[in-house]
Order: structure tokens, then C-alpha cells, then sequence
């Protein structure tokens, strides 16, 4: 049965590097992979068009979608907009929140190719292989009542961080099992000695352990596992964590692998349905220069193959032609070091296209 797919290239150096990773996409479906690919428009390019970041046509191919490949949202012409629900971010928030996009994995893997190019010593980080779990839909980000308003003759903002039973249960079910696959080991992090929402993560996240006998479960605050991440990051397997929490370690983890621009994400709902997308942001900066690199978009073309398309030979394929391309020393700016050569985001494409069609 033929899948579809909905590109989504989004903004800034959005539309160079998914069509990168359309190549790869493309080469796969010559090699037997039935899916029907579509774009559409999201972010602030949707907003130019449509008055709104995330229009009904685009929502609607993402709910028809097995899979959808993002590439990013927003940029410096959009941030005066006074409507908040028109920002680009209210595009990709949307899509979370209308396809039950709930678990976010984030892997933090430091290629042995880039070890110098971490600002860590290259003993902290060689090796290094972590999985972050992060909930998506709930938390402080999506928590009612928020806003600002007038309180004593001054301005108040607020917002309310509130987490169900239900909704912690789910991420945690994701985590286990994600670790059960992995090293066995897993670490929820919260800050349950001063925020009763993190007290009940702790005590469901230790009330799922029993089903899950051959994995460790430990537990730590925010605070600490941000200081453990950089003073000893090989000592995590799986970490687990909500939305607020996880969106700020899982970046402070992309640091460490040298790049954020070669690591992707996966956002799945309870289906297996799936929105895949780089963990950098849309970079305005050097948009349209060429140079944006384009294997984090590409490498979530293989997290895409292997969560929701039951494709893990043509994953494992991909993630082994980006290897073999760091082998032969090709870098774009953000990861050339001495001794490599500087690529642009066409010619890795190109590079990474090569390598797949000869393994």
C-alpha cells in the first residue's frame, strides 16, 4: 500500500536543505520504497501567502500523511507580527498539537569523524550516544490559563505548567521502551523538590519501572543533569523529560556532538505517525548562501524510514552513506576542521547521494 509524504521545507534555510534530502528520499523510492511525496507550506512562507502559518490545505495533508519531513520555521520578518498565533512557531506548535505529536526523540551522537569539532575534549564526547525523550504536546508551553494582563496598576505574564497522569504514563511507556532497545538504562529528569508537577512525574515514572525490569531507572534534577551533560555526558543512555525541560537539554546535548547541524528528531503520535525535522532552526542568517549543511534533514529521512515506515535497511543505508562521506573528509562550514574540505549544501547532497547509490 503506497504511504504519503508531506514536505514541508518551511522557511529560511529550509527549502536548501530539504531538497537534499528529497534527493535521498527519492533515491529510495527507485530502490522499491512505496510512497507518494507532496509539499505544502508552513511557518512564516504559508503566512506570506495565506494570512496564517499553519493553513487548513497544509493541515490536512499532514493528517493524510504517514510521514512528514520539516525542514524549519521563522526568521527576523516575522518576529514583529503582534498576533501571536500568526508567528511561524504557531505553525509547527499547530502541527504538534492537531496530530497528537506527543514524543519527541532527539538523538545526541557524537560521529567519531567529528570528536575535535565538540567544544568538549574529544575523550568526553567520543562515543557518545544518547536518546532524549522529550514530551511535546503538554507542559508549560501548551498549560491554560497563560497571558498577560493587568494586576495592581502593572503588567503580569503567566503561564500554567500542568501534566496529567495519563500524559506522563505515555512518554514514560515511549521511554522504557525506547531503552529496553538501547542500553537499559534511563534517566527521568524533573524537579520534583520544588514543582508539584514533577513530583507526580517521579511517581509515575517509578510506578511504570515494575513492567520494566530490565531497565535502570534513575532520576534527576533539571539543574544537575545540565551540569552532568557536560562534566560526564557518556554516563546517559535514555533521558526522559517534559516539554520545557526537554526542549533545553536536548539543545545543550546537540552542542556536544559539535554540530546541531548534523543531528535529527522525530515527533510521533500513538499510531507511529511521524514528523521529522533537524534539531537547528531555519539559520536566516545564511539563507540562500549555500552552505547550510544538510545532514541532519537527511539523517531524518532514515529516523522517518525507521519509525514510521518500517524501512530500517534503507535507514541503516542512509546513516552509513553519511558516514562514508565524513570518512572521505568532506564537511560544510559549521563542522570543517583542519585537514577536511568544505563542502556546500548541494555538493554534500551530491556527496551523500554518491555514497548511497554505491553501498
Amino acid at each position: 500500500m503506497t504511504q504519503k509524504i508531506l514536505v514541508l521545507p518551511g522557511d529560511g534555510i529550509g527549502p536548501e536543505i530539504t531538497a537534499q534530502a528529497s534527493r535521498i528520499l527519492a533515491a529510495c523510492q527507485a530502490r522499491g520504497l512505496d510512497v507518494e511525496v507532496d509539499e505544502g507550506l508552513v511557518g512564516g512562507s504559508a503566512y506570506d501567502v495565506h494570512g496564517e502559518p499553519l493553513p487548513a490545505e497544509t493541515l490536512e495533508k499532514a493528517k493524510a500523511a504517514r510521514a512528514i519531513l520539516l525542514g524549519a520555521v521563522g526568521g527576523p520578518q516575522w518576529d514583529k507580527l503582534e498576533d501571536l498565533a500568526k508567528r511561524p512557531e504557531k505553525g509547527l506548535l499547530g502541527l504538534r498539537k492537531n496530530l497528537g505529536l506527543f514524543g519527541n526523540l532527539r538523538p545526541a551522537i557524537t560521529y567519531p569523524q567529528l570528536a575535535d569539532a565538540s567544544s568538549l575534549k574529544p575523550e568526553l564526547v567520543a562515543g557518545l550516544d544518547i536518546m532524549i525523550v522529550r514530551e511535546l504536546t503538554g507542559g508549560i508551553y501548551f498549560g491554560q490559563p497563560r497571558g498577560i494582563e493587568v494586576r495592581n496598576g502593572e503588567r503580569v505574564g503567566f503561564n500554567t505548567y500542568v501534566y496529567s497522569e495519563s500524559e506522563i504514563e505515555r512518554i514514560g511507556r515511549v521511554a522504557f521502551e525506547m531503552a529496553q532497545k538501547r542500553g537499559k538504562k534511563l534517566c527521568s529528569v524533573d524537579k520534583a523538590n520544588v514543582l508539584e508537577v514533577t513530583i507526580l512525574w517521579r511517581e509515575v515514572m517509578e510506578r511504570l519501572a515494575p513492567e520494566y525490569p530490565d531497565v535502570e531507572l534513575s532520576h534527576m534534577y533539571v539543574d544537575n543533569a545540565a551540569m552532568q551533560l557536560v562534566r560526564a555526558p557518556k554516563q546517559f543512555d535514555v533521558m526522559v523529560t517534559g516539554n520545557m525541560f526537554g526542549d533545553i537539554l536536548s539543545d545543550a546535548a546537540a552542542m556536544l556532538t559539535g554540530s546541531i547541524g548534523m543531528l535529527p528528531s522525530a515527533s510521533l503520535n500513538e499510531s507511529g505517525q511521524g514528523m521529522y525535522e533537524p534539531c537547528h532552526g531555519s539559520a536566516p542568517d545564511i539563507a540562500g548562501k549555500g552552505i547550510a549543511n544538510p545532514l541532519a534533514t537527511i539523517l531524518s529521512v532514515a529516523m522517518m524510514l525507521r519509525y514510521s515506515l518500517d524501512e530500517p535497511a534503507l535507514a541503516q543505508r542512509i546513516e552509513d552513506a553519511v558516514g562514508k562521506v565524513l570518512d572521505d573528509g568532506l564537511r560544510t562550514a559549521d563542522i570543517a576542521s583542519k585537514g577536511t574540505r568544505t563542502v556546500s549544501t548541494a555538493e554534500m547532497g551530491d556527496a551523500v547521494l554518491a555514497a548511497f547509490e554505491a553501498l
